[in-house]
Order: C-alpha cells, then structure tokens, then sequence
C-alpha cells in the first residue's frame, strides 16, 4: 500500500519504508492504515481541545454534556448511564461530573424513583454552552473533511464504519 507518486508523502509513508530497509519480510499495509488513522484522531482531538477550551471545558467534559443534550428532554441520565455511555469508571465520571456542576452546567438530584440513586440533568446554561461547543466542534472536522470532496468523504465514512464493526466484534 505505498503511497502512489501522485499524492503527498506524509510521516506514515516515511515509517514503512524504514520497516522495509530494516524488515523486508514485513506487509505493513496495515500499519499505512493504522498509523494515519491514529495521527488523524491525535490531531483532531488537539484541535478540538483547543476548541472546548475556549468554552472553559475539556474535550472529556464536553463528552459528558453532549451524551446529555442528546439524551433530549430533560437532558437528564443517572451517573451510572452516562458512564457506561462514555466507557468511563465512576471514579473519573465523578470528577467530571464534580467540575461541571461547580461551573453551573449541569445540576445532581436525588432519583425519585430510586432513593438511592442520582438524576444528573443539564442546566439552561449548560444547554446554551454544549449547542455552542457542539457547532464549533462541527465546525472544525467540516474544515478538515473539506480536504475530501463529498463522494469521497461519504466512502471514508462508510469504510472506517465497516472497519469499526469488524474491530469491535
């Protein structure tokens, strides 16, 4: 899978060919793959830091907060759900969760239908904030998928959306 003389060279490219000097015997074809996906998600993921940033919240924190704006009105989940959600252990979902309530974005009550357990609901602020960050965030990837023209783009999706599912099996 080198890359073909048309296109750009990128790190990946200069990776495997290293593989190849050193390690002839090895297909790196899928580390050609792999690799970009990997740099692609650590270079959105730092633009979209940077994005929340300006919201006072970190990429993590949005998460949460998103995971309720979709969960739709009264944008309220227990804890327990929004972990499971966001593949988080109770201790780091608390932290968040702590954080968030301080700044006025979401608010805890006790469950009326469980009294021991808590409803974590987004405050009016909080659904203001997430619409805002949730565009700008939109924003950013329409940016970098504009490197792609709308057919292209539209197979990406759909070949990383059958990687994923062969992945996750």
């Amino acid at each position: 899978m080198s890359a073909r003389p048309e296109q750009r060279r990128d790190p990946v490219d200069a990776i495997t060919e290293q593989w190849a000097r050193v390690r002839p015997d090895l297909d790196t074809a899928a580390m050609e793959v792999f690799g970009r996906i990997h740099r692609l998600s650590r270079a959105m993921g730092d633009r979209m830091e940077k994005a929340y940033a300006k919201y006072g919240i970190s990429r993590g924190e949005f998460d949460v907060l998103a995971t309720l704006r979709r969960a739709g009105e009264p944008y309220t989940l227990s804890p327990r759900r929004l972990s499971a959600t966001l593949m988080l252990t109770t201790g780091g979902m608390t932290g968040r969760l702590d954080k968030l309530e301080r700044a006025g974005l979401l608010r805890r009550s006790p469950d009326p239908h469980d009294r021991r357990g808590l409803r974590v609901t987004l405050t009016e602020e909080g659904l203001r904030l997430t619409d805002e960050a949730v565009g700008a965030g939109l924003a950013l990837q329409a940016e970098a998928l504009s490197a792609l023209d709308e057919e292209k783009a539209a197979h990406l999706a759909d070949l990383l959306r059958e990687l994923l599912a062969a992945t996750e099996r």
